[in-house]
């Protein structure tokens, strides 16, 4: 019984053999697959009341998230009364979500009231009454205790 098992040992073994390169022949390196760079940084600002905050996703986004179309994206929070979110894309208008899963707001450098926050493609205006932003498409959110809009 042992001899067709060694015969099955041997036949693999030389189906290796035959498969290696010669000793000393040069073998070409496998090709690697292309490494993708992301060009920034995730960056969030918060109001002074701690309740409203946002995330500046920058085109092409970071190491930790993409928009869906690679586009500049900036996510704004409400926590109180309910909690909200509000992403306003590169272009388009915004999107309100209601049904968040994660709550990790708020964070970042503080705004103050009446100062504005501006980057990418998004220009933002802190208010006692709320936050207001808008896109270079004409696309805007606003977001208080008392409202939430978006257009």
């Amino acid at each position: 019984m042992q001899a067709p098992f060694l015969s099955t040992v041997l036949v693999a073994l030389l189906a290796v053999a035959a498969c290696s390169p010669p000793q000393g022949a040069k073998t070409e390196p496998e090709p690697q697959a292309e490494s993708v760079s992301t060009p920034g940084t995730l960056e969030e600002f918060q109001l002074p009341s701690g309740n409203i905050g946002c995330v500046y996703i920058p085109a092409g986004g970071s190491a930790v998230y993409r928009s869906p179309d690679s586009r500049a994206e900036l996510q704004c929070d409400r926590i109180a009364p309910t909690y909200v979110r509000i992403i306003l894309s590169e272009t388009g208008p915004a999107v309100l979500h209601e049904d968040v899963s994660e709550a990790p707001c708020c964070g970042g450098e503080t705004v103050a009231y009446g100062a504005r926050w501006s980057r990418g493609p998004f220009t933002c205006e802190s208010a006692e009454a709320g936050l207001t932003c808008s896109n270079a498409g004409g696309g805007r959110l606003l977001l208080s205790r008392e409202r939430m809009e978006t257009q």
